[in-house]
């Protein structure tokens, strides 16, 4: 079950295109660069998106009404700080976010006020003046990104949408139009709208990269995979902040009551259905952003939000089971496990977050998710953590349960009370199901329990292609796990093995020949072996493919966000590029195996 399992052999050394962010083998392909097409289904799913979030907010302020119309107002208070104080807090990060990327498109008529698109303007700006190469520096603690190009491709770029010479003729409308901007933001976050906002804009988004040309059409692509992050990002917050507690609270109040209100089925209902879409949708999203991963279908997500379904709802009637007995040691078992798992993720040593807090921060929300469910934040196969994760959520499960079943009031009879308990191990087992048919048969990166990666040693590969092919077989990926992220240059130096032993008469001449005949590593196909003409080549490459965007930092490996996703300054210049360069720019990582100069230094001189 390794979800976090990294399928590339190398991931960060590769530049990659903007113009698909998404393009392993498997992977289908619009017809022009752009990425994967927007289709009727992706914004049928946004549609439906939509409609949980309404669905979820509305039904708890009507339950929350109910509640003071029949002078329960301890109900009342606590149903709506759960609705009122997490919409609250994901409103001003939204808003927050907004801000920072708005600033540079109403930064005025002179300059840009973001740092990183303004160094990327300049650099690009620049550009024309210098030899082939233009290059920029984040001053970012962390590292930074720096744009190279062809100077060829270099136009000069201003900070408005005109020219200086026609810029202060437009500076009033677009002063206006960026006022209303604000404004029109503003009112939607005091309203709690911004989610929706962000949703609609998604739509039109993708309605335009659909309908769009190439150039706008890669442009339009990115800002929907931005947006569509943000949102993922925001809901996944509000779900676990709201409808988790709210999803509690109404279960306790069911039990405690031993009565039923339609309204208390509905917004309990609505809150699961939103937990289990929120977590599903986000696995999505974050797939879709990585070049190095497989795709999941729309299969694969309803069957993963059927897992989470059930085994969420497990989780929470065993929950409300033991705090309609045992109100305070249900307080203290809830902070004791947030403790627990916070500290188990900590020390994985999570790299999700630019900065040192953020990462402290985010390993806390985490904490929090895993009160409810399971969530993959740590590269590598995730079996035995699953494992160990859902025997304790088990054990637990089944020791809330059996307390308050002894425990239970008077009221609740005996067919009563053994129906609740079927009903948690029934809803478990379903999820459990659920969870092993999406790893047997729908997972991107092919059946689990299947062999994932083709023999290294066999013998009909090394009968057939040597040691070429053996090396050949060991860095391709099975049909399940296709990728098209491989080593382009390889260590300078390869280690070497010391035979202990005599050799066999007759072996070191077959060894010989064998070593004569066949390619240990072959790099690349070119013209000729001279390092002049090699860097020639490279150099007119280079000019083809445009700009490349060139982060100073180690990409970051599923199931994190890649850096140009969560540091907003490399979003503004990755879009400004793509607006500027006639070509589609690349992202380009700092290597893992070796530095920036080494790897230029291997490559002219191999």
């Amino acid at each position: 079950m390794s979800d976090g399992a990294a399928v590339s052999v190398e991931d960060d050394n590769t530049p990659r295109s903007l113009s698909e962010p998404g393009n392993p083998a498997d992977r289908p392909r619009c017809s022009a660069a752009g990425g994967k097409p927007y289709t009727l289904l992706d914004c049928c799913w946004v549609l439906c998106a939509l409609l949980v979030f309404f669905s979820d907010g509305a039904t708890d302020l009507w339950l929350a009404a109910d509640y003071y119309l029949r002078g329960d107002y301890w109900w009342f208070g606590l149903t709506l700080v759960f609705v009122v104080v997490p919409s609250a807090v994901v409103q001003v990060l939204s808003f927050r976010w907004f801000v920072y990327d708005y600033s540079d498109l109403s930064g005025g008529d002179g300059a840009a006020s973001g740092s990183g698109t303004g160094a990327a303007a300049a650099a690009v700006a620049a550009g024309a003046a210098s030899d082939n190469t233009l290059s920029t520096k984040d001053s970012d603690q962390r590292g930074g990104c720096a744009a190279a190009g062809n100077a060829a491709n270099a136009t000069p770029v201003y900070t408005s949408s005109t020219p200086p010479a026609t810029a202060g003729r437009v500076g009033g409308p677009r002063r206006c139009c960026t006022v209303c901007m604000w404004v029109f933001q503003t009112v939607l976050h005091v309203l709690q709208l911004g989610q929706v906002w962000r949703y609609i804009h998604a739509l039109y988004l993708g309605a335009q990269s659909r309908w769009h040309s190439d150039g706008p059409r890669r442009h339009f692509h990115w800002r929907l995979m931005f947006e569509s992050a943000d949102i993922t990002m925001l809901r996944l917050l509000e779900a676990f902040l709201k409808s988790a507690p709210q999803l509690v609270l109404q279960l306790s109040i069911m039990i405690h009551g031993n009565d039923v209100l339609p309204l208390q089925g509905l917004s309990a209902s609505a809150s699961l259905v939103s937990l289990a879409w929120m977590i599903a949708s986000y696995q999505k999203v974050l797939r879709d952003s990585r070049d190095d991963k497989l795709p999941m279908s729309y299969k694969a997500v309803i069957t993963q939000m059927l897992w989470h379904f059930f085994t969420i709802g497990a989780r929470t009637v065993a929950f409300a089971l033991f705090a309609s007995v045992f109100q305070l040691y249900f307080g203290i078992f809830i902070v004791s496990h947030w403790c627990v798992m916070t500290f188990w993720i900590i020390q994985g040593e999570t790299d999700f977050c630019m900065s040192k807090w953020e990462e402290i921060i985010y390993n806390m929300v985490v904490g929090i998710i895993y009160i409810f469910c399971w969530f993959n934040v740590k590269e590598g196969p995730s079996r035995f953590r699953m494992t160990v994760y859902y025997s304790v959520t088990l054990a637990e499960n089944v020791a809330l349960t059996a307390a308050w079943y002894t425990y239970r009031g008077p009221q609740t009879s005996d067919s009563y009370a053994l129906v609740v308990v079927c009903l948690v191990a029934c809803s478990f087992a379903l999820g459990t199901f659920f969870m092993l048919v999406y790893y047997c048969w729908l997972h991107p990166d092919g059946p689990v329990l299947g062999s994932q990666w083709r023999g290294c040693v066999d013998e009909g590969v090394v009968g057939a292609g040597g040691v070429a092919g053996v090396i050949d077989a060991c860095l391709t990926p099975s049909r399940g796990s296709q990728t098209d992220m491989v080593i382009t240059s390889p260590p300078r130096t390869l280690p070497r093995t010391k035979d202990t032993g005599e050799p066999v008469p007759g072996e070191r001449d077959r060894d010989r020949d064998r070593d004569s005949c066949l390619p240990v590593f072959q790099v690349r196909p070119s013209p000729s072996s001279s390092p002049a003409l090699l860097h020639r080549t490279s150099s007119s490459s280079r000019a083809q493919e445009g700009p490349v965007i060139r982060i100073d930092l180690p990409r970051k490996r599923y199931p994190a966000w890649d850096a140009h996703f969560i540091d907003r300054r490399l979003r503004k210049t990755i879009l400004l590029l793509e607006t500027t360069s006639a070509v589609s720019p690349r992202i380009q990582y700092r290597s893992s195996m070796m530095g920036s100069k080494e790897v230029l230094e291997y490559e002219t001189t191999v």
